[in-house]
């Protein structure tokens, strides 16, 4: 059996890799925090949990010693993202791991991809998200390590990864308790889902594919849905008409501002680090009170004062025309999605209940 390593075992694609690959006998898992303290989550199985920055080479490759393969599900943010991409591979060199899996994204094509996209269309440093440039910026740089390394590489650009603990689902639950959800456009533009069990699936198969080394696969659902079907069931188990919601121009996109005191603050490791420990409705109550204290305050220049702050991804996002192609993952994987797009939202609903979110249905 494999030996797989995931490093940001903790986060929502690491930790839920971590389950399946476990609990479906697939692999040997060893789960890789950067903090002893964000081991809970892995830790409720009986599994090598091992300690190490990604940053740093000679702790993550004593924490890699013995594997076959890791998986590379680093967050953060540009600095984090692009950083941490040599020190994990040199050491897993230094360990002997034979391959790397590294999640990537497919907003290397940007939020709104070209009707021709696949993965050999050419990619730019130079997009309006800094995160998109992260992500370009750490494929070429593990593709120059690989033309040098031992160290197999395959790099996975997946859409919109949503499920349980995501950004796309607790996320929005937030902004519509808070009072802050909008919509671009009627939601209408084209959303390149992939609920995350179906990426794990794809994640064991590149661990394991004779045919992978040095190649790139995009991924998603089998269906094609539009941003309303995602985000309007969420909204009704809320109690929340998407239709209610303010609606959008594309034209509105807000030059993002500097921040503030408070905003810095907000963003700062210590508050996240504190703010994280509470209950998820409990956060979201603290961040409707500093709403309430931003609106009492004259709104800082280049800030809509009429409506919500309409952010480019977003507009991006929700305008979008086309729904990115897996043909590559499915002829040379054998990638087909285990988990309905419909399935995979029921189980996301059930998830904001267990969650302690205020479902009606």
């Amino acid at each position: 059996m494999t030996n797989i390593a995931i490093v940001g075992a903790n986060g929502f694609v690491g930790n839920r890799a971590v389950e399946m690959l476990h609990l479906s006998g697939q692999a040997h898992v060893r789960p890789i925090v950067r903090r002893a303290s964000a081991a809970a989550l892995p830790r409720r199985f009986d599994l090598d949990v091992r300690v190490a920055d990604a940053g740093d080479r000679a702790a993550m490759a004593a924490a890699l010693e013995g594997c076959d393969v890791v998986v590379s599900a680093v967050a953060g943010d540009p600095q984090t993202i692009v950083g941490a991409v040599a020190p994990v591979y040199r050491a897993a060199e230094d360990a002997g791991v034979r391959r790397l899996v590294y999640l990537s994204s497919a907003s290397v094509h940007g939020q709104s991809p070209t009707v021709d996209v696949d993965e050999d269309s050419p990619l730019s440093e130079r997009q309006p998200m800094d995160y998109n440039n992260a992500k370009v910026r750490a494929e070429r740089l593990l593709a120059e390590l690989r033309r040098a390394g031992r160290v197999e590489t395959v790099v996975l650009r997946p859409g919109i990864v949503f499920g349980p603990r995501s950004q796309w689902v607790g996320g929005w639950a937030d902004e519509l308790l808070a009072g802050e959800a909008y919509v671009v456009n009627g939601a209408r533009g084209a959303c390149n889902s992939i609920y995350v069990d179906n990426l794990v699936h794809a994640i064991g198969l590149a661990a394991t594919s004779e045919r992978a080394d040095g190649r790139t696969y995009l991924l998603g659902d089998r269906e094609k849905p539009i941003w309303r079907e995602l985000y309007g069931p969420i909204a009704a188990a809320l109690g929340v008409d998407l239709d209610s919601l303010p609606d959008m121009p594309a034209s509105a996109a807000a030059v993002p501002a500097p921040p503030s005191g408070l905003e810095r603050l907000r963003r700062s490791r210590l508050v996240n680090g504190l703010a994280g420990a509470l209950p998820r409705p409990v956060r979201v109550g603290i961040g409707a009170g500093l709403k309430s204290y931003r609106a009492r305050r004259s709104p800082p220049p280049g800030r809509n004062a009429r409506g919500p702050e309409v952010s480019l991804e977003r507009v991006l996002l929700q305008t979008g025309e086309v729904w990115i192609p897996w043909t590559r993952a499915e002829v040379e994987l054998g990638y087909v999605p285990v988990v309905s797009f419909d399935e995979g939202l029921r189980r996301s609903i059930a998830w904001l209940k267990y969650a302690g979110y205020p479902v009606v249905s």
